[in-house]
């Protein structure tokens, strides 16, 4: 079973380290000369008078770190906010740390000085955006007469009932005044190149980071949709909802659309995402003597039934050896929700595993289910996921302990801290969404 679990191990740390910064930006963010090559983007650096760092997200402060390192004193001045606790040294660059999922005031703070560094930029100058998942909450400017409290409530409410991270960053981008595109807006007539971090299903630009540099299709009346889908038109503040209202009947002006010219002298460009975490995975499990199924990288839905749909898959696998033989892996990548009905402490994947731990109790086979947070860290909790095998279930029962009571109570966190289930990284300095693990010997 250590087998197992040893091999687990190795797959997540191949899989994140595959997606950090360091690894991405010394493969696709090259200085030859005068020139910065990204991608298919070639920038001639003597073109431009002065050089901005600005950025947002989990992984921007380590992000900030490797570029600040690539261009050292071609720098002019940069800021990045970042979550607590992730952040790294940067000379040239000043790192805001903020809270996370939730706003606070340095994500107010850091809304402004960047905001304020944007607009110091003019037509000769080039601003390189640093943006990475986490970006929605870490970096804020409200509209006029809204406060911090109030929006707090929204998101707060959007967290509880379950509304997946689309629809969080519909609502959030339209009660912002530095989310989608707006960003762009001030940093135009600079030229801008945005390197991202993905941690949203199916990449769209406009949904990582607030899509502050991204052109954004969605509308106010989308946001009255969701708000209304969720029946919470009558439990947020009335200010906000009177905003949105006033949006749809076009008396405040939306969000940046594709075909404004802003975006002529914008260039977004994806460094890393999921997918490429996931075949990282699927190698490694390969070159462990696995069978390997890459069965999902754009899994979403409930928390609990996702666990359920996994520990299905781990018992297909033994009994009926298929959809792949033993020795088997499946990996899955995306980002579950959690409704919120208790007042436990947990994370979507800590109540995933646990979820997968109760249709796993009788099971007597060699197996191990996981999910963790490439970002190191799964809700409010210094755990980043967790793993169930026969030897957790064992201690369980032998501690008479009910997963079923801490799953109906949001618990998951204190139930695998009693039976060293708790998976923990620490920051890793990333953030591409989740990645779940099927073994079966």
């Amino acid at each position: 079973m250590n087998r197992l679990k040893d091999h687990l191990n190795l797959i997540i740390n191949s899989a994140i380290d595959s997606v950090k910064p360091a690894e991405l930006i010394n493969r696709k963010v090259m200085l030859e000369g005068i020139h910065l090559i990204v991608g298919s983007s070639k920038i001639n650096l003597s073109e431009y008078e002065r050089i901005f760092v600005l950025g947002t997200g989990k992984a921007s402060g380590f992000m900030a770190y490797e570029i600040d390192k690539l261009l050292g004193s071609k720098i002019t001045n940069g800021i990045v906010s970042t979550k607590y606790g992730h952040s790294a040294p940067c000379g040239r660059i000043k790192i805001i740390e903020c809270g996370h999922p939730v706003i606070d005031e340095n994500s107010l703070r850091a809304g402004t000085e960047i905001l304020n560094m944007a607009n110091q930029a003019d037509e000769n100058d080039l601003v390189i955006c640093l943006l990475s998942g986490g970006g929605s909450a870490l970096l804020e400017k409200l509209p006029d007469g809204f406060s911090l409290q109030e929006l707090q409530s929204v998101f707060r409410l959007l967290l509880s009932c379950g509304a997946n991270i689309e629809e969080m960053n519909v609502v959030r981008r339209h009660l912002s005044n530095i989310k989608g595109g707006k960003l762009s807006a001030a940093i135009y007539p600079a030229t801008c190149i945005s390197l991202i971090l993905s941690d949203v299903i199916n990449d769209p630009l406009e949904a990582i980071a607030g899509g502050v540099t991204s052109p954004d299709p969605s509308t106010f009346g989308d946001a009255l949709r969701i708000l209304m889908k969720y029946k919470l038109l009558e439990r947020i503040p009335e200010k906000i909802l009177q905003y949105i209202q006033q949006g749809v009947d076009g008396k405040i002006t939306e969000t940046i659309k594709p075909e404004d010219r802003i975006f002529e002298r914008v260039t977004n460009q994806i460094l890393g995402n999921n997918k490429e975490a996931l075949l990282t995975a699927k190698a490694k499990a390969e070159s462990l003597g696995y069978n390997v199924l890459l069965y999902s990288e754009n899994i979403q839905g409930e928390a609990k039934e996702i666990g359920k749909f996994l520990a299905e898959f781990a018992k297909k696998i033994f009994y009926e050896n298929k959809p792949v033989p033993r020795p088997a892996c499946v990996l899955v990548g995306g980002e579950t929700t959690v409704t919120i009905k208790g007042d436990g402490k947990g994370g979507r994947n800590q109540e995933l595993v646990l979820s997968a731990f109760i249709e796993m109790q009788n099971e007597k086979f060699d197996y191990i289910i996981a999910s963790v947070g490439t970002d190191g860290t799964d809700g409010p909790t210094d755990a980043a996921g967790a793993l169930v095998n026969k030897e957790i279930v064992v201690r369980s029962l032998q501690s008479c302990i009910d997963p079923n009571y801490y799953l109906d109570n949001n618990d998951s966190y204190n139930f695998f801290n009693q039976v060293d289930g708790l998976i923990k990284t620490g920051p890793t300095g990333t953030n591409v969404m989740d990645i779940m693990v099927v073994l079966v010997d």
